[in-house]
């Protein structure tokens, strides 16, 4: 008994702590149309287009290896697509920081899933708790299963890349 209230409870926050961090989130809907690289697009929307940087992940870069299949599989998924963007905040380059949704379904979360992007835990702390516990499962899943560029024996991240 004891344990099941706890769980109920434990349910409950997790639910509060989702709906409060999703009042923080604007809803941008609009068409995809360009794939800059695998982890940023142009957003067409409002009679604007909007660079957006999709949140939580990492892509390698264009010229690291798996950059071009990252942005590939990006440009399979949503080009041309109608998409909604749940994005909280601009970049210093004014770019909208945000998860794309395609029929509902994270495709931020997706390229993950496919080893195509590292989850970045940089920024992990803007991440809701679900979200963040969601892309580090399918970062680990995907190194496990040896996915994309896990495959790699020891793949560089792209901000490590970026150093070099």
């Amino acid at each position: 008994m004891r344990l099941a209230l706890q769980t109920l409870l434990l349910a409950c926050l997790v639910a509060l702590t989702a709906v409060a961090g999703a009042a923080d989130l604007e809803m941008l809907p609009g068409r995809v149309t360009r794939i800059v690289d695998g982890d940023t697009i142009v957003l067409e929307a409002e009679g604007s287009k909007y660079r957006v940087r999709l949140a939580g992940i990492d892509a390698p870069e264009r010229n690291q290896p798996w950059g071009e299949a990252a942005t590939r599989e990006l440009r399979r998924q949503v080009a041309g697509q109608q998409v909604e963007v749940q994005w909280y905040k601009r970049d210093r380059w004014k770019r909208l920081i945000g998860v794309i949704r395609l029929d509902g379904e994270d495709m931020n979360l997706h390229l993950v899933e496919r080893g195509l992007a590292w989850h970045y835990k940089r920024y992990a702390d803007e991440q809701s708790p679900g979200h963040r516990d969601a892309y580090s499962a399918a970062e680990k899943a995907a190194q496990g299963a040896r996915r994309g560029l896990w495959s790699d024996p020891e793949p560089i991240p792209p901000w490590e890349w970026r150093k070099r």
